[in-house]
């Protein structure tokens, strides 16, 4: 079996994915008369697909157990979905290129103050979490038409995660 580590997020890293939310590198400019900086232009929100709108939730995340076997990827073929923690937590995103290319997938370690945007069609895995009770604000896609493709690799996992 396969052992993929994570390494850091870092928007060049994660560009062929989606857009690293975060503030490090990002636009930003003084507004309210000097008392709150304003990070502009985060992520490339994709919903309006065939009649789509924005959806915001929040997720309540449970760690999974150490040395996660990987046998399921989604992705969005209507709309891009961000993920950003609402705790100063480290969490895990696991993406790749082609489920089927063992050397396509790409696991990153995100900080707490660090969110992603899953690019419309961008396999990725469902939440993955290292604390207990861990928050997330969600952005995506509501509407008519199939938002959620699934990919079962197996009841043997190809490969697994270990943080």
């Amino acid at each position: 079996m396969r052992t993929i580590r994570p390494e850091p997020l870092t928007r060049a890293a994660f560009q062929p994915f989606g857009d690293v939310i975060g503030m490090e590198g990002a636009a930003h400019f003084t507004i309210n008369q000097g008392y709150a900086e304003r990070f502009n232009d985060l992520a490339n929100i994709d919903v309006d697909q065939d009649g789509g709108t924005t959806n915001v939730s929040l997720f309540l995340g449970q760690p999974r157990p150490t040395k996660i076997a990987i046998q399921l990827m989604e992705r969005h073929p209507l709309g891009s979905q961000i993920f950003f923690p609402l705790q100063d937590r480290p969490w895990l995103v696991l993406v790749c290129g082609d489920v089927n290319d063992l050397a396509s997938y790409r696991a990153f370690t995100a900080s707490g103050m660090q969110g992603v945007n899953y690019a419309r069609n961008v396999w990725h895995h469902p939440l993955l979490v290292l604390d207990p009770d861990s928050r997330f604000l969600i952005v995506d896609r509501k509407g008519p038409g199939n938002n959620l493709e699934e990919v079962w690799l197996g009841e043997e996992s190809i490969f697994s995660l270990e943080p």
